[in-house]
């Protein structure tokens, strides 16, 4: 995920990690910068000149990571929430919608789109109709990933992206969307146009790779497939 938003347009990216995993992270990466945090009172310091933050990935379904997402939700930042950022709000998802802004935007799978929003997927009539209810019912941008990625913004807004590859469904791909997606936002694009870009650009990094490729084989493929975009404006 970080990677892929440095990849994307963030001109920085810190990942900020409890101290024992800086060592892990540092032994990875270098273009990404580190920096550590211990409780909300540092992570709300970490994140101060942040104009866009991805959490959920990795984060574990803890106490802990339902206590980051709170504070950060109470920054000026916008934010991209994942995985583990929305399982752990299981149960009591109003709790998260009250705390949600339009400008922020989650990026579940379906399975994590039912631990949030029950059977509105059996109920609705059609996946289009459930993620517009679902994004007007958290109050932002809701992502809803599949063969037919699904965008919704709070006031009725959608697309529909079948630009993909069945491949993309392998384990961490969807951290690699939500990076995207956060680079995207940090270089001014809306979030709810920001996650059409990135649901496309994934995609086609995805077809470009093929059968065999892992979610660690998506960040080669950025560069090439932005120049296409770019150059298409030219």
């Amino acid at each position: 995920a970080a990677r892929a938003g440095l990849r994307s347009g963030a001109g920085l990216v810190t990942l900020l990690s409890p101290p024992a995993a800086i060592a892990v992270n540092a032994s990875h990466l270098t273009a990404v910068m580190l920096d550590t945090f211990n409780d909300v009172r540092d992570l709300t310091l970490a994140v101060a000149k942040a104009n866009v933050v991805v959490i959920g990935p990795g984060a574990g379904v803890t106490p802990a990571t339902r206590a980051n997402v709170e504070t950060l939700l109470r920054t000026s930042a916008r934010i991209v929430l994942d995985a583990d950022a929305l399982t752990v709000f299981e149960g009591q998802a109003d709790t998260l919608f009250s705390r949600l802004r339009a400008d922020d935007v989650m990026t579940p799978h379906a399975g994590e789109f039912r631990r949030l929003f029950g059977p509105l997927l059996e109920t609705s009539i059609n996946k289009i109709e459930a993620v517009r209810i679902a994004a007007r019912t958290a109050g932002c941008v809701v992502l809803l990933k599949g063969a037919d990625t699904v965008i919704a913004h709070p006031d009725g807004q959608c697309v529909v992206n079948t630009h993909a590859s069945r491949w993309l469904a392998t384990a961490g791909s969807g951290d690699v969307l939500a990076g995207i997606i956060a680079g995207q936002m940090t270089q001014g694009v809306g979030t709810f146009t920001a996650a059409a870009i990135g649901a496309w650009v994934h995609g086609e990094a995805g077809r470009r790779l093929g059968a065999g490729m892992i979610a660690e084989d998506l960040e080669s493929q950025l560069p090439p497939v932005l120049a296409l975009l770019y150059s298409a404006q030219v």
